[in-house]
């Protein structure tokens, strides 16, 4: 049977029965499979053994250029190397520096926006004038002339594109704060006596930094296709290490004879980040 809701005790319903199920699942579809999605490219990144047990680096060169099969799932490339493989192994690279530089982003950014809203005055002005600057570039102009200064590597690529982002996460940051520094809670705490530091970080950071997180789920997406834009372009890991963004960077030679080296790469791209942007953005409506 249905569950009975009972208003009068205040119970919340369950969904006890197949029907109720069921029904949760078929409205939820999209959402049930982005969370699929990412659950299984994070499998990949943790253990990726497990998901593909070849060496991603050694390749049967009688092999080369196979299409798709039930051997090959993803077909191999020019040196016959299984291209799945290279795929699953090169998911720990590429992941790892894109939670580096959504991490990057949000501790960076929410302080500066933290101290803007909290502070105000001079200092809000001249932070949100940088912020104003750093949004006024185009994110993967920035990440390409940070990281030309830098140098190669992927770490240096995740650091590129976290500072890409600060901006976005200073200016979500400071909204919250101006919000909240001004609600009846924090000026009775203000009137008590509590120093500044205390009340900005028992009253006005906790009550802050939901939209932010959502936010942060939001760029995981942007991020992941970020990193993989520099790797194509020659940025990232050097080869033969696999990562997604070189990944296609091999194959756009042999577009002609071996479509799946970058078609597959790519569509996987696109299914991480849709499924990472889908997430996010549930989280930042549930918040």
């Amino acid at each position: 049977m249905v569950d009975v809701i009972d208003e009068r005790r205040g119970t919340v319903p369950r969904l006890r029965t197949p029907a109720l199920r069921w029904k949760w699942l078929r409205d939820n579809a999209v959402l049930v499979l982005s969370g699929v999605v990412v659950v299984l490219a994070v499998g990949w990144a943790l253990f990726p053994s497990v998901f593909a047990s070849g060496d991603p680096l050694i390749g049967v060169p009688v092999q080369k250029f196979q299409s798709p099969s039930a051997q090959h799932w993803f077909g191999t490339d020019n040196l016959g190397r299984d291209l799945y493989t290279r795929m699953v192994h090169g998911a720990g690279l590429s992941l790892t520096a894109t939670l580096a530089a959504v991490g990057i982003a949000l501790f960076a950014g929410s302080g500066l926006g933290l101290l803007a809203g909290a502070t105000g005055g001079i200092v809000d002005a001249v932070v949100m004038r940088v912020v104003d600057v750093l949004l006024s570039i185009p994110a993967l102009l920035l990440s390409l002339a940070l990281v030309t200064a830098l140098g190669f590597g992927t770490r240096n690529v995740a650091i590129a594109v976290g500072v890409s982002l600060v901006a976005n996460f200073a200016r979500v940051m400071r909204s919250e704060v101006l919000r909240v520094r001004h609600a009846v809670f924090v000026e009775a705490a203000h009137a008590s006596g509590v120093r500044w530091y205390t009340v900005l970080l028992r009253h006005v950071l906790p009550n802050s930094y939901q939209p932010v997180l959502a936010l942060a789920a939001v760029e995981f997406g942007m991020a992941v296709l970020s990193i993989s834009a520099l790797s194509f372009l020659g940025y990232g890991a050097k080869p033969p290490t696999p990562e997604w963004g070189s990944l296609i960077s091999e194959g756009r030679n042999y577009l002609a004879t071996a479509w799946w080296m970058t078609t597959l790469p790519g569509l996987v791209i696109v299914a991480v980040v849709v499924a990472a942007q889908r997430l996010g953005r549930a989280v930042g409506r549930n918040e």
